[in-house]
C-alpha cells in the first residue's frame, strides 16, 4: 500500500512540476521575431500548444484522482482478503471491471483469471468479435473481457458501450500522430498500434495486476471451444520455461490443409503466431522496456526476443480473420487468411492429457514421427503418387529451396528470422491432397540461421 501511495504523490508532483516548467518556459522565452505579426503568430501557437499539453496533463491528474481515491477506500478490503475489487469508470481512460485481481505478483496459479483483452480501435463490426466471445464465455469471473479502444472512433466507443457492464471498456488517451522517419510515414498506422498494445498491455498487468492474458483483436472470431482450449494449455505455459505463448491460430490453416476431423492436435511451433494469444505477465516484464515503436510482431519473431522459446498452436485455428480492412490493405488476406478453417467442434481440453506438448517429452515424439516419414520429391507429391506411403517428408536444405517447395505445396513460404510460419525445428506440418506432409530440413539441422529472411 505504501507503494500505491508514493506512486500517487509522485504522479501529483510530476503533475505540478511539469506545469511549473511550462509555465516558465513561456516567461523567460525571449523574442524570435521582429514582425510583430510573426510574433503573434508564434505566441498563438504556444499557447494552443500549451492548451493541449494541460488537456493532457488534467487527464492524468483524474486518472491519479480516481486511484488515489480507489486505494484508499479499498485499504481495509485488501488487508482482509488480499483481493481487490476495481473501480467503474469515470473517465474516457478509466477502466470498467468486472472482477477481481489478486495483489500479489507471484508466478500464476493454474486456476488464475485470464481476461480476454480485445484491440479495438474504429472498427465498428467489433459487435462480431465480442458477440462469439461473450456467447462461448463458460465464466465472467475466469475470462473477464476488456476492450481497449484507440483511435478515438465515435462509432466503435458507442458499439463497445452499449455492452455495458459485460465488458470494461478503457480508452487509449494518446491519440497523437507519431513522429516517424520520412520513408516510414505511410507506416504511421503500425507505430500508433505498438504505442496501443504497450498502453493495454500495461494496464492488464501493472494497473490491474492480473497474472496472464489472452489478446484478441477486433476483427477475430473465436471457435467454440476458444476459452477451453487456453484453459487446459495455460497449466503447460506455467510449467515448460521453453513456452513463451500459447497461440490460437495456424498460419497454414487452410481447410484443405488441416485434418478437420482431428481438432484435438496440438503442436509446438517457434513462429510466433499472435492472432489469438495468451502471455504471461512475467514475459511482459521482460519485453515492455524494449517494447518497440512499430511492427511489433516481426520484432517478436526476433531472436533476441524469442531467444529459443516456442508457441503452442493447433491444427485448426481457434481463431478466423474477417478484417480485410487494417494498415496492412489486406496483405495475405486475399490469398491465404480468407481461407483458414475456425474449428466448429468443441474439445473438451481440460480433460485431455496435454503433457506431451512439454518439449522433451515432444521432441521424443514428433521427431522421429518426422525423419522415421519416407521422403518424397515434390513432383511426385504433385502427381498424386505412392499413396501407399501415407505421411511422407518433404526435404529441402537452403532458403531458396524451403520457399519454392512451399510454394509449389500452397505453404505460407516467407520467413522471419529464418522461421517458417508454423514451423518446429524448421519443421512445417500439414496436409497435401489428404495426406501428411513433413516438410522438413535434413535431421542434423542445427538452429535457424536469420540470413533467411
Amino acid at each position: 500500500m505504501l507503494k500505491k501511495s508514493s506512486l500517487v504523490l509522485w504522479g501529483v508532483v510530476l503533475f505540478v512540476a511539469w506545469n511549473a516548467l511550462l509555465l516558465f518556459f513561456l516567461w523567460t522565452r525571449p523574442p524570435a521575431f521582429d514582425n510583430h505579426s510573426h510574433l503573434t503568430e508564434e505566441v498563438i501557437r504556444l499557447a494552443q500548444d500549451a492548451e493541449l499539453e494541460l488537456e493532457h496533463q488534467k487527464d492524468l491528474l483524474r486518472q491519479i484522482h480516481r486511484y488515489s481515491a480507489l486505494w484508499s477506500k479499498k485499504r481495509k478490503k485488501v488487508e482482509e482478503t488480499g483481493r481487490l475489487p476495481l473501480p467503474a469508470a469515470t473517465s474516457d481512460t478509466g477502466a470498467l471491471p468486472a472482477t477481481e485481481v489478486v495483489l500479489h505478483r507471484s508466478r500464476a496459479s493454474p486456476d488464475a483469471v485470464l481476461p480476454v483483452v480485445v484491440i479495438a480501435c474504429d472498427r465498428s463490426t467489433v459487435r462480431r468479435c465480442l458477440d462469439k466471445l461473450l456467447h462461448y464465455r463458460p465464466s465472467r469471473e475466469r475470462f473477464p473481457i476488456i476492450v481497449s479502444q484507440d483511435c478515438g472512433h465515435e462509432e466503435t466507443a458507442q458499439v463497445i458501450a452499449s455492452y455495458g457492464d459485460a465488458v470494461m471498456h478503457i480508452k487509449q488517451p494518446d491519440l497523437s500522430d507519431i513522429p516517424v522517419p520520412t520513408d516510414h510515414r505511410k507506416f504511421q498506422g503500425y507505430y500508433k498500434i505498438a504505442r496501443h498494445y504497450r498502453w493495454a498491455l500495461s494496464q492488464v498487468f501493472r494497473t490491474f495486476q492480473y497474472q496472464a492474458a489472452i489478446v484478441v483483436e477486433d476483427d477475430l472470431e473465436v471457435a467454440p471451444d476458444f476459452f477451453e482450449y487456453f484453459q487446459a494449455a495455460f497449466p503447460l505455459l506455467l510449467a515448460d520455461p521453453s513456452l513463451w505463448c500459447v497461440s490460437a491460430w495456424n498460419d497454414n490453416g487452410k481447410e484443405q490443409m488441416v485434418e478437420a476431423g482431428r481438432p484435438e492436435l496440438l503442436y509446438r511451433t517457434d513462429f510466433f503466431p499472435g492472432l489469438g494469444w495468451l502471455l504471461l505477465s512475467e514475459l511482459w516484464d521482460e519485453l515492455e522496456p524494449k517494447w518497440p515503436r512499430a511492427f511489433w510482431d516481426d520484432w517478436m519473431r526476433q531472436p533476441e526476443q524469442r531467444r529459443g522459446r516456442s508457441c503452442i498452436r493447433p491444427e485448426v485455428s481457434r481463431t478466423m480473420t474477417f478484417g480485410r480492412k487494417g494498415v496492412s490493405h489486406g496483405q495475405f488476406f486475399d490469398q491465404y487468411l480468407k481461407f483458414i478453417k475456425l474449428n466448429d467442434r468443441f474439445v473438451p481440453f481440460t480433460q485431455l492429457d496435454l503433457s506431451y506438448l512439454k518439449k522433451e517429452e515432444y521432441e521424443r515424439l514428433f521427431l522421429p514421427k518426422v525423419y522415421d516419414a519416407p521422403e518424397l520429391r515434390v513432383e511426385d507429391l504433385q502427381g498424386n503418387q505412392h499413396r501407399e506411403l501415407g505421411t511422407v517428408r518433404v526435404q529441402y536444405s537452403s532458403r531458396d529451396s524451403f520457399k519454392a517447395f512451399a510454394k509449389a505445396l500452397g505453404v505460407m513460404d516467407d520467413l522471419k528470422s529464418g522461421v517458417p510460419r508454423a514451423g518446429y525445428r524448421g519443421i512445417v506440418s500439414f496436409l497435401y491432397r489428404g495426406r501428411r506432409v513433413y516438410l522438413a530440413p535434413p535431421s542434423d539441422w542445427t538452429g535457424y540461421d536469420p540470413s533467411w529472411s
